[in-house]
């Protein structure tokens, strides 16, 4: 699953090539892909097309764009575009936003192809491909954000937010992001530290790669109870957190397969870089001890027994 780096990838790419272009045509071609939009499929065309994007937005591993109405086409009924709604990208497992040209053959897993105005030789379409069928579009409504601070990263940041996004925290990249709050919930959950790393609700857009990875650059074990988690320690973990998903950033996102890529369909590099995910019996690059790997909620922790002790 796309975590934050790859998240943030494809907003930066889509807010590129997406913003201020109205939508002009949707063709739905699975409806599997929208079924999280619950009044179908007509609804979903009547909320995008002859609405404006005004923005991509993100927040943890949330990423939607903020839509207005174009005033000539808002009198035709409940499925037109109003103020303070958006469109809500779920990327899944295989989930992907890809901007291409209308003679660009189809691709295999085509789900939903969303139609732009022209604009200065931009590529026209924006295609939605999953092939394993996870991920998602839907329309859903802005809600004030919590703490009157803006939604998320994004180009034009406003205190409104995707509803299904209001109840996470902010991640460790964006600047309203505030330690104290973290610190405190962190305390609060007396669980293993990792697990509560990949608590949403705690901190936000942080998965199982860049949790391991993190948690080895501020060498801290992962089963590390939280409520005796010193501040000094927090403050480790949150910075190694940044530094590792900025890197990651850097290099375009993680990629193990062709099912993650961005907007121009390109993979990320930075699984050349991981330290501990999926080096289980190779040396530790800081210590030389052979990387080990824990089962953990259903799922697996990688660790340098030496440079993340237990205690």
């Amino acid at each position: 699953m796309p975590e934050l780096p790859e998240v943030e990838v494809v907003r930066r790419g889509l807010a590129r090539w997406v913003r201020g272009r109205t939508i002009t045509a949707v063709d739905v071609l699975d409806p599997r892909s929208i079924r999280r939009h619950a009044l179908g499929t007509e609804d979903f065309i009547g909320n995008l097309e002859h609405a404006t994007v005004m923005d991509v937005v993100r927040r943890g591993k949330f990423l939607w764009m903020p839509l207005r109405a174009n005033e000539t086409h808002s009198a035709g009924g409940t499925g037109d575009a109003t103020p303070g709604v958006a469109l809500m990208a779920h990327l899944g497992m295989s989930g992907q936003l890809l901007m291409q040209d209308p003679d660009v053959p189809d691709e295999k897993h085509l789900k939903v192809r969303i139609s732009l105005s022209k604009s200065d030789a931009m590529p026209e379409q924006l295609r939605f491909v999953d092939q394993r069928i996870f991920g998602g579009l839907f329309v859903t409504s802005l809600v004030p954000t919590p703490d009157g601070g803006p939604g998320g990263q994004g180009e034009t940041p406003l205190p409104e937010i995707a509803e299904e996004a209001s109840h996470i925290a902010r991640d460790p990249l964006d600047p309203h992001f505030s330690f104290d709050d973290f610190y405190r919930k962190v305390k609060a959950r007396k669980t293993g530290l990792k697990r509560a790393l990949l608590d949403q609700g705690v901190i936000s857009g942080i998965g199982n790669i860049y949790a391991d990875e993190a948690l080895w650059r501020a060498k801290l074990h992962y089963a590390k109870p939280t409520d005796t988690l010193r501040r000094a320690d927090a403050v480790r973990i949150v910075d190694a957190a940044r530094e590792v998903m900025r890197d990651a950033l850097a290099a375009g996102g993680t990629s193990f397969d062709s099912l993650y890529v961005n907007v121009n369909g390109d993979s990320g590099y930075f699984a050349r870089d991981l330290e501990v995910y999926g080096r289980e019996g190779m040396p530790c690059r800081r210590c030389g001890t052979p990387i080990r790997r824990m089962a953990f909620m259903n799922r697996s922790s990688h660790f340098c027994p030496k440079c993340q002790r237990s205690r």
